[in-house]
């Protein structure tokens, strides 16, 4: 979140309120889900941390509105942010350990939890293609939810892969 504020602000300072209005419009109906006081604590810790500087002024209504900009450290940051290459690691381990321990541990039938994962996972997929379909094509948002749609639906093939392993295993038992 940090170096998403940041990257906002390196095309002009910005209040919180008009930050947080762009990252809404950027995720569309993900927008809802993010915390107005998210965007407030992230900038007291780029504050803090020397990346933005903050400048209190009046507005024209006459309150006191913090307007926040990037120092030279800050634009460091955005750049080496916008030069790195990474991908968020999937978190099919910490699933797949669950397979291992309710089996044998025998708390539960590894393919009823394989079963509710695949319902959960459908219906999240079902509320992301209904977004999707309610975004203009052209949006930035409607490509947001495209990844999430195809991440959905890898992780949903993985499962059917999870249930043909662990069919024949339960036959076995």
């Amino acid at each position: 979140m940090q170096d998403v504020v940041l990257a906002l602000l390196a095309k002009e300072p910005a209040h919180g309120y008009q930050l947080r209005a762009r990252l809404r419009d950027a995720l569309g109906p993900l927008g809802g889900e993010l915390n107005a006081g998210q965007v407030y604590v992230t900038l007291a810790r780029l504050e803090k941390a020397g990346l933005v500087s903050a400048e209190q002024h009046a507005d024209r209504t006459e309150r006191d509105r913090k307007t926040y900009a990037l120092t030279a450290a800050g634009q460091r940051r955005v750049a080496e942010w916008v030069d790195e290459v990474s991908w968020p690691r999937p978190d099919l381990a910490e699933f797949h350990l669950k397979l291992v321990a309710v089996a044998a541990s025998r708390l539960a039938d590894p393919v009823a939890v394989i079963d509710a994962q695949r319902r959960e996972l459908l219906r999240r997929l079902r509320d992301v293609q209904t977004a999707a379909l309610a975004e203009p094509d052209d949006s930035m948002a409607a490509l947001l939810l495209e990844g999430i749609v195809l991440r959905l639906q890898a992780d949903l093939r993985w499962l059917e892969a999870c249930e043909k392993t662990w069919v024949p295993r339960r036959r076995d038992a």
